[in-house]
């Protein structure tokens, strides 16, 4: 029997257990037109599963293939499988950033698209005056001979050419990019040559543009055109805008490419931040000191809608606020209602006086884009040093859009309010929450010509196609093909975590000696994941005595503690905070030893980074850690009733696709830090009595496991937590001497 021919495409000697059926599978799907649902069991091979079959599809039908990620981390694993690719059959792949990333002068990207047009202005106008001094030379040549209408037509080009100087004079003063103007100026071969030779990284690009000074952004997307494999970013395909030029620079229409979507059970959130808008105050504050200054007959009117709608949204913080505190964090304000429009809107209307505000805010979105032109004009022609944005046009552009769709089905109107760290001021915002992400999906997923989502949790696999917005899909599952008896799985029986039972002494009593008994008898490095930072916080206190100087992101040695020389035998607990940085804080664990890690679910170590081996022997998840429930989370649920209502109703459509559904494939996630290899050996705990088989009720979560990993689930009494766990690294001879004595 033959090869498959997209194993051309794969670049190792084995595939992985299931690997090649599930090669089969997709190329199967795609040759169909379908979608694919794909999840596999982390460190199973999914990327090249789905790479490779899409590789060969995209160059049997003329396609090109973008492979997409959220994590950074994935981002690098794509660029070594990409290597590993062309070293069997040689493909041309492109690794593509945003350019603020890119960029060797730091400007926006506003300011970048007006350098670019100039700089191509001048140089074309360069070129032109070139051609026409040649041409003029030819002309006096033949003119000297005799020729009486060379003379005549030489006159002619010479008034064109003192038009034409005149305007290389003016360019003289405006603003130009001069890494863009050598990409235009001089031969660039050579770059290209390069860029195929291997895959490069934008790091590559950047280094080998910048040394030459060249702009290796715009060399960059001219490299693109045709090519067989793109790796970017979620925004290049979820931002409708960005896409459009996205797929103009690889010069094909949607109907010729395939996406693979990493992590994909993130695109819903990604979807909804990509989809909702925002306006400040500060931007309406802004936008009338701007039409203050404008002499124009429509700034009246634009200035009285603006200032109806900056008055309201003050007027509407104030009164939900009433006294109360507020701080550097934005703090949701509730201001929807269920039998008319919001506060927000009402405020509006009541405060606007005026001749329509229809007619008004378009006067202002009028206006703002003739601003706009203006501020693109004077840093064109090098009046200004920056390239200013109309914030007029942002502003009228945002009302416009909140009196058009803020009552529509899948809306969420919300303000919020912080105060400025600077100013000591509170200054409000005004948004437009997107609740049903497939308003942005479904058009990507229809326009291309197939798509294949991959994660280890994108089950239930109905919800993920509803959600989504996906219609002709194919789904497959894979477990684990790791060795069973290299893992067990816990649910220990601590009490359940509710929120109103955290701050119970024996709660927290019961935590922390299943804590201490999973970091004294793991032989290597612990994971502990908590519902939030402040609970890992308190976690850490209790095992450590206090913080000891770790703070978050720090490390603390645990010595001693609340119940004293009993933790002498831990060694140093790490503690996690918000806006960490995720590789320094990984790198102080993994070079530990026999260290624990506190930290978030929701933050960024729970999925897309790797702990092989030691760095990662355990992974505790503590607690069932539902997101925090806010008007958006219940927005999103009663979002999500409506628009699947049709379905079985004993499911709870809200509560189970915008709530449980999340957490338990971040507590998923959480677990699949450990076990990255086949020779890799690890135990698992789910720390909270929801977890176990115990009759909890509605508050049960067991059965929203997969089937294959709900079997795998042991329950385990907490105190008999350190025998299980001995015998098992027992069984593995993972101790290093003798081990830990119960």
């Amino acid at each position: 029997m033959s090869e498959s021919p997209h194993l051309r495409f794969f670049p190792y000697e084995e595939p992985y257990p299931n690997q090649r059926e599930a090669m089969d599978r997709v190329a199967n799907a795609l040759d169909r037109g379908q979608d694919v649902l794909f999840e596999g069991a982390p460190g199973t091979g999914k990327t090249l599963s789905a790479l490779v079959p899409a590789l060969e599809h995209a160059r049997e039908h003329d396609r090109t293939v973008v492979i997409t990620t959220n994590v950074h981390q994935q981002m690098r694993q794509f660029v070594e499988d990409a290597r590993a690719i062309t070293r069997e059959e040689p493909i041309r792949a492109v690794v593509f950033k945003g350019k603020s990333s890119m960029c060797h002068i730091d400007v926006d990207y506003q300011e970048c698209q007006t350098l670019r047009d100039t700089t191509r202005e001048m140089v074309e106008t360069e070129n032109e005056v070139r051609e026409l001094e040649s041409r003029q030379r030819e002309l006096l040549a033949e003119s000297r001979e005799g020729d009486a209408s060379a003379a005549e037509a030489r006159e002619a080009i010479m008034d064109e050419l003192d038009e034409l100087e005149a305007e290389v004079d003016e360019f003289e003063a405006a603003n130009v990019c001069e890494h863009y103007r050598n990409n235009l100026t001089r031969d660039t071969e050579e770059f290209f040559g390069w860029l195929f030779e291997d895959v490069r990284t934008p790091d590559d690009v950047y280094e080998y543009a910048d040394e030459r000074e060249l702009c290796g952004y715009e060399l960059l997307k001219e490299g693109m055109e045709g090519v067989d494999l793109v790796v970017c970013n979620y925004h290049h395909l979820l931002d409708p805008n960005i896409r459009e030029q996205f797929f103009r620079w690889i010069d094909r229409d949607p109907s010729e490419i395939i996406t693979v979507f990493d992590e994909a059970h993130n695109i819903e959130d990604a979807a909804r931040d990509h989809a909702t808008r925002t306006l400040t105050e500060n931007t309406l504050d802004a936008a009338l000191d701007e039409l203050a200054d404008s002499d124009d007959s429509r700034a009246a009117p634009a200035e009285n809608v603006l200032r109806a709608f900056r008055d309201a949204l003050a007027e509407t913080y104030e009164d939900a606020l009433g006294f109360g505190g507020v701080d550097e964090n934005w703090e949701d304000v509730s201001i929807a209602n269920d039998d008319r429009r919001d506060d927000l809107t009402l405020a509006f209307l009541r405060n606007y006086e005026g001749n329509g505000i229809d007619a008004e805010t378009e006067l202002a979105v009028q206006l703002g884009q003739a601003i706009d032109e203006e501020y693109e004009r004077r840093y064109r022609d090098g009046e200004a040093t920056t390239r200013s944005e109309s914030q007029t046009l942002q502003a009228a552009r945002f009302v416009s859009t909140w009196m058009d769709e803020g009552a529509e089905f899948g809306q969420y109107p919300v303000v919020s309010v912080r105060r400025d760290a600077g100013t000591d001021e509170a200054y409000g915002r005004a948004e437009l929450y997107t609740c049903i992400p497939r308003s942005v999906t479904s058009e990507l997923f229809d326009e291309v010509a197939a798509s294949v989502l991959m994660s280890a949790t994108l089950r239930p696999f109905d919800v993920t196609e509803d959600v989504l917005g996906l219609e002709d899909v194919a789904s497959m599952a894979y477990e684990m093909g790791y060795p069973e008896e290299n893992r067990r799985t816990f649910a220990a029986d601590v009490p359940p975590l509710f929120a109103s039972d955290r701050n119970d002494p024996e709660t927290q009593e019961a935590v922390a000696s299943l804590l201490r008994d999973a970091i004294r008898f793991t032989p290597g490095n612990t994971l502990a994941f908590f519902p939030s930072y402040a609970e890992a916080e308190r976690y850490h206190e209790r095992l450590t005595g206090g913080s000891l100087g770790g703070g978050p992101g720090g490390g603390s040695d645990a010595s001693g503690g609340p119940t004293g020389g009993e933790d002498a035998d831990l060694g140093p607990i790490h503690l996690d905070g918000p806006g960490e940085d995720e590789e320094r804080i990984r790198r102080k664990f993994v070079e530990s030893d026999g260290a624990a890690l506190f930290t978030s679910l929701w933050g960024t170590l729970g999925e897309g980074v790797s702990f092989d081996g030691d760095d990662a022997r355990t992974v505790v998840v503590v607690g069932v850690p539902y997101p925090h429930l806010s008007d958006r989370t219940e927005a999103v649920q009663d979002a999500y009733d409506r628009a699947f209502a049709d379905r079985d109703r004993s499911r709870d459509p809200g509560w189970t696709y915008a709530v449980e559904i999340p957490t338990i494939r971040k507590t998923r996630q959480a677990l699949g830090r450990v076990i990255r290899g086949p020779e890799d050996f690890g135990v698992r705990i789910l720390a909270d009595r929801r977890y176990t088989t115990a009759d909890m009720g509605k508050y049960s979560v067991r059965s929203a496991f997969p089937p294959e990993e709900r079997e795998e689930l042991l329950d385990v009494d907490p105190e008999k937590l350190k025998f299980a766990t001995l015998n098992f690294y027992q069984d593995h001879d993972a101790y290093d001497g003798p081990p830990p004595s119960p």
